[in-house]
């Protein structure tokens, strides 16, 4: 039997962190060296989504980890530890996160992604008007630029299509302008709705 089809008949076809019987995926917690049942979760997108930091994390979303938290999954208790301490800033959270107790091994395993430190915040792509941009948007620029070490001048509501997000900088991403590829600061941009 395929490890998905173990994972799906262990959850019961629901997502082990919330229950939601979307589609599924299969969730590798990291770090992990091989694939096995105890270091793999069935997911629903969203949750995947917030885990992943591609989305803002919704607290009454994952409420329903102060009864899935004591999943026997090390996979799920890890990831909901995570989670917990991503949203500490709330009282109910706070208040899971001292009663869930892991061992030294599965602790120590938490705290590998370096994840707990952080807050709740996602820095996402966003536009000049705060909505979160995504691989493949079409943007409008919302200012002529001047292109660095080009005579390429982008005029104010020039149109790029098939943006591609940078990696690790937010405030940038990139576009064909007159088939050359820029980097435009999003805070000169606006996401044209399709």
């Amino acid at each position: 039997m395929k490890l998905e089809e173990v994972l799906l008949q262990r959850s019961g076809n629901k997502c082990e962190l919330c229950g939601s019987a979307t589609v599924l995926k299969l969730y590798e917690v990291q770090p992990q060296d091989t694939r096995s049942e105890d270091n793999c979760i069935m997911i629903c997108a969203k949750c995947e989504a917030q885990v992943e930091k591609k989305e803002e994390l919704d607290g009454n979303h994952w409420k329903i980890l102060s009864e899935t938290m004591w999943s026997e999954v090390p996979g799920v208790q890890v990831v909901a530890w995570r989670m917990l301490n991503r949203l500490r800033n709330e009282s109910w959270a706070a208040d899971n996160l001292d009663l869930l107790y892991l061992d030294e091994e599965k602790l120590t395993w938490a705290k590998a992604t370096g994840d707990h430190e952080s807050d709740g915040t996602v820095d996402l792509h966003k536009d000049a008007y705060g909505v979160v941009l995504h691989s493949d948007d079409t943007v409008v620029l919302t200012k002529s630029l001047d292109v660095k070490g080009s005579t390429l001048n982008a005029k104010l509501g020039t149109v790029v299509r098939n943006i591609r997000l940078v990696e690790n900088n937010t405030e940038q991403i990139e576009g064909r302008i007159e088939g050359q590829v820029i980097v435009i600061l999003t805070k000169y941009v606006r996401k044209q709705n399709n």
